[in-house]
């Protein structure tokens, strides 16, 4: 019996569609591995922000019909803008904004509804008063 060998497919991505915020050059693979990052910062699944196919069958990337994807979008956008303006801005290979600067994990921290988290009791006594230039329980200052 002879053994025959079929090639091996590549596999093909299909084509990246409907970028508005993030850079129109990614491929199919780093917009997922950017996606990855985002539903990890959120603690969701691709569903959260993409409808399902008509096919019943994997997702519709490229429509907009969940307002969690505009929400996304608007979220990108605004930490674009922080970052530009109080931070260096910069950017890494793919053109997204670096780890170490504002990103979705810095607010959301693996919750996707902000007001769902919780967050650490501050506790009172070790902040000033507002208007205060020291700390409470410090020396006054000379006049």
């Amino acid at each position: 019996m002879i053994n025959q060998q079929q090639p091996q497919q590549q596999r093909v991505d299909p084509p990246v569609t409907n970028l508005k915020v993030l850079p129109k050059k990614l491929t199919h693979k780093e917009v997922e591995h950017i996606m990855d990052n985002w539903a990890a910062a959120l603690g969701v699944k691709c569903g959260f922000c993409h409808e399902p196919n008509t096919t019943g069958r994997g997702m519709n990337f490229a429509s907009d019909a969940k307002p969690e994807k505009k929400m996304a979008r608007e979220m990108y956008l605004m930490a674009a803008k922080l970052n530009k303006k109080y931070f260096k801005g910069e950017k890494d290979s793919l053109g997204v904004a670096k780890l170490g600067s504002v990103n979705c994990y810095t607010c959301h921290r693996g919750v996707a509804h902000l007001e769902a988290a919780t967050w650490p009791e501050r506790k009172r006594g070790n902040m000033p008063p507002p208007g205060s230039a020291r700390p409470q329980g410090g020396a006054p200052q000379q006049r």
